[in-house]
């Protein structure tokens, strides 16, 4: 019981140290976004007389209306078409069980390895023979495909878990496997694919490498893209600037907010199912 005790206690008080260490930066951002403009902030020193209107500035400089349209619409179109796609591959790898399903899903786990920044350069240029620099697509189509890997890793672990009985039975009263998949696996796999679309979401909307290479106009990249043509032009600026990067933060700090238990959700769910 005293050993029982201690590790709880050990336990509590660990947790409190990575609780203080995450909400530490984001205190030290509010706070000198407070300050006056064109100041130089030292600590956690709350200012005098606090600058609200510094959150209003930074959004009319960043031309935050305008990003948070591109961004939603970067949203709409790689999250729908991505999951869409990863679904159709996970039932059709972990359910179907297609002829060369295993060299597959091979090939999509090896995708998994596959950084970013090693493909930046060839796709690039294949964007650019395509016609797409500076326009939305540069960064919704590279994402789909991006996404790819990890999103049939993630149906394919629900899937693949899914008794056979049920598609026997379906197939028994004569549904075939395109009915199959959207009356019956895609209802029950609704808690895998809304956990799905929580973590794309927030990986398109904190997308910044694509966004940078590929769009050139600030305005048509995400809001965490455009935050670096911000940088360049407030950089000196540090209470702008802390305030510019709150306001990006804040769409993903409401989406944590208002979908805690999904997102945690998300996060284990990939580990209990393999």
């Amino acid at each position: 019981m005293i050993v029982g005790r201690r590790e709880a206690w050990l336990g509590r008080v660990f947790l409190v140290l990575l609780m203080v260490m995450t909400l530490l930066p984001l205190v030290s951002l509010f706070v000198t976004a407070l300050h006056p403009s064109g100041t130089y902030p030292t600590g956690l020193e709350w200012p005098s007389e606090p600058r609200w209107d510094n959150f209003a500035t930074a959004f009319q400089a960043a031309h935050m209306g305008e990003l948070l349209q591109s961004s939603t619409l970067i949203v709409l179109g790689v999250v729908p078409l991505s999951l869409l796609l990863a679904t159709m591959a996970g039932f059709a790898i972990g359910q179907l069980r297609m002829k060369g399903h295993r060299w597959v899903f091979l090939m999509f786990v090896l995708g998994l390895t596959l950084p970013y920044e090693g493909v930046i350069t060839p796709l690039y240029y294949q964007i650019r023979d395509l016609g797409l620099l500076n326009s939305r697509w540069a960064i919704i189509l590279p994402l789909v495909a991006l996404f790819m890997p990890f999103g049939v890793f993630w149906m394919r672990a629900h899937f693949v878990t899914m008794p056979g009985d049920i598609s026997e039975a379906a197939q028994i009263d004569g549904a075939n496997s395109w009915q199959q998949f959207w009356r019956i696996h895609v209802p029950l796999a609704m808690p895998a694919i809304s956990s799905l679309a929580i973590l794309q979401f927030l990986w398109t909307w904190n997308q910044f490498l694509l966004a940078i290479v590929l769009v050139g106009d600030p305005r048509k990249r995400t809001m965490a893209g455009a935050l670096g043509a911000f940088q360049g032009q407030w950089g000196t600026d540090i209470p702008l600037l802390c305030a510019g990067s709150l306001l990006v933060l804040a769409p993903v700090l409401v989406l944590f907010l208002i979908f805690q238990r999904r997102f945690t959700s998300a996060l284990l769910q990939g580990s209990l199912k393999g």
